[in-house]
């Protein structure tokens, strides 16, 4: 999809969605007695991402919205993939964004004694039987979208003896794949998640949680409904891919003895090109080092994006922007999610002074101007629209260091063309003086090397008559500015869909994605806390590295969030 035709699905004017729809309808009728409940339910096998933070955003929201409250559970039933690292990391992340659950953390595992005997419940009334069929069996005999399944051999056991074969399964008498408890439904349904589904497999896997009590687990379908009717969820939202699971959702809560009646409700789960959401292949880039781990700038999960400098009123806004839709999932151009971290910087970064590639500028009339001696110190904003930020102090002296590209021998560049310094004639220091250059100082290869200057005194802050700066450049002192580890990131693929087509997404992999330079920053934003967002005039926003900003032992570490423009619509 084109990025204009994603675009149209971004929403322009605030309107109310269909899960309100529905909330607001259900406390009209006083259903669930007027209470709201949702969970956020993460399986803790890898780090969220962007798509997450909009679940995130959307029923923690909700909650909030209707009064209700909104559960974190984890849906822990996959032992093998699972960890507590992953576990904290979710925990830390939600937290970040500015959401608060209600109560203790849940975890589908302090559910396992109950699901076991809802388990032994569907197999006395006939609903579920262990089978020993091989998986490739169990594939063949399931059958296809266009052909119905068949019944398993091991389907009509008796109750007996599906009771002592689940309890072998138990009691770890079985290998892993040996056999699986399955629900007894319909193996001719046109719903493939109707036909037999597995209740129960067998991992003999030490649990984060639960240790080595069990060697059988249940599946996710088969617990996550019974978990909302436990906790007493009323609208149990999930995305799309989720719907033609949600008969088999009403199946089991309508054939067991659960305490509630939760609802599944399902909307549109968000795409966003020039980036790849699956667990798998974000696994896969930090397993083969392509990225420096889960928490990598580069990566869309919720700490990568905050590490890079994103904000969680950036991330709520955009969220805000994608419908909620019950039909279609968003395909949304990346450009608008940048857009609304460039909006949200924009009003809150406080600005700095960072000069990339420095050229050096000697102020030859510096001492004349000055009687005082050759330093002084100017003052600027920390936010020209937030007055509470105060000032910051610039150190000028002597010596300065302006960008290379910021200075040009070439005098017939005209004034619109170049707006910046030309040998012999002037420009404005960012909150300082105007200068003019007056010659250059070349190494052996030809290549300026210094710009030897002259001030215009009494022009700071002042427009100096039949004086006309080309333009207004960003500066730094040579000797009071701070060495700066810069990290250039940017977007980690090249192509708008990296995992589309039959082409490896790794071919897409943007070879220009990661650079480090060295940088001289003025000396108030060095002093910047880890995870302090600023606006490098003319540059764009980086962030304090949160790990490896220690300015306190003299290590300056930012990390560009975004540039101050979108350089890809070009592309």
């Amino acid at each position: 999809m084109s990025a204009s035709h994603s675009n149209d699905n971004v929403k322009n004017e605030k309107s109310t969605h269909f899960l309100q729809q529905v909330i607001s309808k259900d406390i009209a009728d006083n259903k669930h007695d007027g209470k709201v409940l949702t969970r956020f339910p993460p399986e803790p096998n890898g780090y969220l991402h962007i798509g997450h933070a909009r679940s995130i955003w959307l029923n923690f929201g909700l909650a909030k919205e209707f009064g209700g409250q909104c559960n974190l559970r984890f849906d822990d039933t996959n032992p093998e993939k699972e960890s507590q690292v992953f576990v904290d990391a979710i925990q830390e992340d939600v937290k970040w964004l500015g959401y608060e659950w209600a109560g203790e953390v849940k975890y589908a595992s302090s559910y396992f004694d109950q699901l076991y005997t809802w388990a032994l419940h569907l197999i006395n009334e006939g609903h579920a039987y262990v089978c020993h069929l091989s998986s490739e069996e169990a594939k063949e005999y399931r059958g296809w979208a266009t052909r119905p399944g068949k019944e398993s051999p091991f389907r009509n056991r008796s109750v007996e003896e599906n009771l002592a074969e689940f309890e072998k399964m138990r009691a770890g008498e079985y290998d892993e794949g040996a056999c699986v408890l399955r629900a007894k439904i319909d193996m001719t349904s046109p719903n493939m998640n109707l036909r037999d589904p597995i209740l129960y497999r067998i991992r003999k896997i030490s649990h984060h949680q639960t240790g080595d009590k069990w060697c059988i687990y249940p599946s996710y379908d088969f617990a996550h409904g019974q978990e909302d009717a436990i906790e007493g969820v009323t609208h149990s939202v999930c995305t799309l891919e989720f719907q033609a699971h949600r008969p088999l959702y009403e199946w089991f809560v309508e054939n067991l003895p659960v305490p509630s009646k939760p609802r599944q409700y399902e909307f549109g789960r968000l795409n966003l090109n020039y980036t790849v959401t699956s667990k798998r292949k974000l696994k896969q880039l930090v397993d083969e080092n392509i990225v420096s781990g889960w928490g990598d700038p580069r990566m869309p999960t919720i700490s990568g994006m905050r590490r890079r400098g994103f904000t969680p009123a950036a991330l709520k806004s955009f969220c805000d922007m994608i419908p909620v839709s019950s039909k279609n999932n968003s395909d949304i151009d990346v450009a608008i999610l940048e857009r609304a971290i460039r909006d949200d910087l924009n009003d809150t970064a406080s600005r700095a002074m960072c000069v990339m590639n420095p050229l050096k500028v000697s102020i030859q009339n510096m001492d004349e101007n000055n009687s005082q001696g050759s330093d002084e110190v100017l003052t600027a904003a920390r936010h020209q629209k937030i007055p509470d930020r105060g000032e910051r102090e610039l150190p000028f002296t002597q010596n300065l260091y302006i960008d290379k590209n910021d200075f040009t021998e070439d005098q017939t560049l005209s004034r619109k063309k170049f707006q910046r310094l030309v040998l012999g004639d002037y420009v404005r220091l960012r909150g300082a003086y105007i200068i003019k250059a007056d010659a250059v100082v070349k190494d052996a290869t030809g290549e300026v090397v210094e710009v030897l200057a002259s001030l215009v005194p009494d022009s700071v802050g002042n427009n100096i008559e039949g004086i006309k700066p080309r333009g207004v450049i960003h500066w730094v002192s040579e000797n009071k500015s701070v060495d700066a580890e810069i990290r250039l990131y940017d977007r980690l693929f090249n192509h708008p869909s990296p995992d589309s087509g039959e082409e490896d997404f790794l071919a897409h992999i943007n070879p220009d994605s990661f650079s480090v330079i060295t940088a001289r920053l003025e000396p108030d934003a060095a002093k910047a806390k880890p995870e302090e967002i600023f606006q490098f005039e003319r540059e764009g926003y980086f962030v304090a590295d949160r790990y490896d900003h220690h300015p306190e032992s003299g290590k300056v570490v930012f990390n560009r969030t975004i540039g101050l423009r979108d350089t890809w619509s070009s592309k």
